[in-house]
């Protein structure tokens, strides 16, 4: 495809990581205001967070809690994304619009039931210690 044919941006390479980086961000906001999910993965989010304060998580088990969520923050923002590609394709049933939107939301559940699985194992051992 010829540059000129695509939408980019324009100005030096600091201008245009400058305007990509904002796209980026504007994306994460719209996901956050607009998809559901999101909402309720931020808000998981910041449960691991308070809860690994309070638990004292080790530098290993706050890494994984970090990567499991960001994970599933990008797995979701990429679900997002495809499931509104394919309503801009068509508004009607479509095989394939509806296998690409499964199979993104297959990988968003994978996601979400890895980041859980992380979850139990070190957050379960923590809160049984205190029952």
């Amino acid at each position: 495809m010829k540059p000129e044919l695509r939408n980019k941006d324009t100005g030096n390479f600091i201008i245009r990581y400058f305007k990509s980086f904002c796209h980026a961000i504007n994306g994460i906001f719209y996901a956050i205001r607009y998809e559901h999910n999101m909402y309720i993965i931020m808000l998981a989010a910041v449960v691991v967070a308070i809860g690994g304060f309070y638990f004292s998580l080790t530098i290993v088990e706050w890494l994984f809690c970090i990567l499991a969520i960001g994970i599933v923050i990008a797995v979701e923002l990429i679900n997002s994304a495809i499931e509104a590609l394919g309503d801009l394709v068509t508004m009607k049933e479509n095989p394939f619009v509806k296998i690409a939107k499964d199979m993104a939301a297959g990988a968003s559940l994978i996601a979400c039931l890895t980041a859980g699985f992380i979850g139990v194992l070190i957050f379960l051992p923590k809160i049984l210690e205190i029952l």
